[in-house]
């Protein structure tokens, strides 16, 4: 029997805030049925393990976290240089810091991704996807950096966001000054 996408988006979204209230241990497929408001077993059908459901929110954190394609439409009008690679940085950092629970999902699903060899399998897909994205986003649209730049940026803004949505080490640093010291140095 097909499964609605409209159904596995709500219960996916019903997982993410199970996961932000009660953590990976918390999250249970009942919980996800409880929380969607569904009768008891529907998550296990469209979620047949605890590692299809955890790598489920993995990808549903990366849908929701997509740009606005008028955004980028507006970015990609300017000539490529370091200060428009700068403002896409920002754009992203915009974007996983609106909904922190979100992010604190994310980084989550990557902590128990390490204990969970079924988990990592699906969640690493869908981030060096995400990876593979980019690096073909830099190559079509002539901003600067090649592969080996575009990993070093997502190790650095993982860690500011890691930094400003969980305890901080509060060095006082201004999350726009990391960005475009990032671009700066990285690209520049």
């Amino acid at each position: 029997m097909p499964r609605n996408p409209d159904r596995r988006r709500a219960l996916a979204d019903a997982g993410l805030r199970v996961l932000a209230e009660a953590g990976a241990r918390g999250l249970t497929h009942r919980a996800v049925d409880t929380e969607a408001g569904v009768p008891v077993g529907t998550a296990s059908n469209y979620f047949r393990s605890r590692d299809a459901l955890l790598g489920a929110l993995g990808e549903r954190i990366m849908e929701r976290f997509a740009p606005d394609p008028a955004v980028v439409a507006t970015l990609s009008d300017r000539e490529p240089s370091p200060e428009l690679f700068a403002d896409y940085l920002r754009y992203i950092v915009e974007r996983t810091t609106r909904e922190p629970d979100l992010t604190r999902a994310l980084i989550e699903l990557r902590l128990e991704a390490a204990r969970r060899p079924g988990l990592a399998a699906i969640l690493g897909e869908t981030l060096r996807q995400g990876y593979r994205d980019d690096v073909a986003f830099h190559a079509t649209t002539g901003l600067p950096g090649g592969p080996f730049e575009i990993a070093l940026l997502h190790y650095a803004v993982d860690g500011l966001l890691l930094d400003m949505l969980t305890t901080s080490i509060d060095a006082g640093v201004d999350p726009d000054r990391a960005v475009t010291a990032f671009a700066a140095r990285l690209v520049g």
